[in-house]
């Protein structure tokens, strides 16, 4: 992750939790008091955002220490200690919310991710992103992906072109939009466009796309499409895909799967920090 853009969400995410103090701590604990904490795991997968604790505590209070038990895509189980950080109670219990949010929903991302390149069961087939990501929180959630064994797809409008149904619809024909593109942009960015029939997946490949996406198709069509698509140009499944039916589009040929549940619809991994005595 990029440590500025990481230390400035973290900042704007500790404002918006802590503003002026922590009433509840301030009141009960003197500064100078110090205590420890140990991140637990309460239940089963994939970790992710550990570079989070360590940040975030030191935006707080520099003095923080912050030991690590775990790293990044390491799989846990229920009881594992993953860190413990040790410093002024009134600091540590000030960024123990937040810091577990960000921790727990990456997580949850990162054992989504793992979660369904096992249940796809093609190593030929790589699993990647979408756009459907919480707004503030798109660098975490798609660095999750990669720790999980994902791939992403782009970040954003800006930094990849991909020419869906209302642009096709607007512009007149895959066709047109694709030779406008080409004429306004670089030849380092590639052109994804998006299909739905067998002509549209023709006109793809005739107008010169990098990326033919197969939207809302069923693993028989993709299966039908990929072979009308020559080797040089690179193929995406997406749309009404679940991890239910993941499994079925193994072995279609398709180069990439992108799946907005895994950053969309994912359960936060259960982690708590637990205050530890006599330190």
């Amino acid at each position: 992750m990029n440590e500025l853009k990481l230390r400035h969400l973290l900042q704007t995410f500790l404002l918006e939790d802590v503003s002026d103090g922590d009433v509840t701590s301030e009141s009960i604990f003197p500064p100078t008091e110090i205590g420890a904490g140990v991140f637990m795991v309460k239940d089963e997968g994939v970790i992710a955002g550990m570079q989070v604790i360590e940040a975030a505590f030191k935006l707080i209070n520099p003095a923080i220490t912050v030991t690590f038990f775990r790293q990044d895509g390491d799989v846990v189980s229920e009881g594992e200690k993953i860190a413990e950080v040790r410093g002024p109670i009134v600091h540590l219990l000030m960024g123990e919310r937040v810091i577990l949010n960000i921790l727990q929903r990456m997580s949850g991302v990162a054992t989504m991710t793992d979660k369904s390149i096992r249940k796809l069961n093609d190593s030929s087939i790589r699993v990647c992103d979408t756009r459907k990501t919480t707004p503030g929180l798109r660098m975490l959630e798609k660095y999750a992906v990669r720790v999980g064994g994902g791939k992403n797809h782009r970040y954003g409008l800006y930094d990849g072109v991909m020419i869906k149904d209302n642009h096709i619809a607007f512009a007149g024909s895959i066709m047109k939009a694709v030779d406008v593109v080409r004429q306004k942009t670089g030849h380092m960015v590639n052109i994804e466009v998006e299909t739905e029939t067998r002509e549209e997946v023709e006109e793809a490949v005739t107008a010169g796309a990098d990326i033919i996406m197969f939207d809302n198709r069923t693993p028989e069509e993709v299966s039908t499409f990929v072979q009308l698509v020559p080797d040089h140009i690179m193929t995406e499944a997406s749309g009404d895909i679940t991890l239910n039916t993941l499994s079925n589009y193994a072995g279609t040929g398709v180069n990439y799967i992108s799946l907005g549940f895994l950053t969309h619809y994912i359960k936060a991994l259960d982690i708590s920090m637990n205050v530890k005595l006599n330190v």
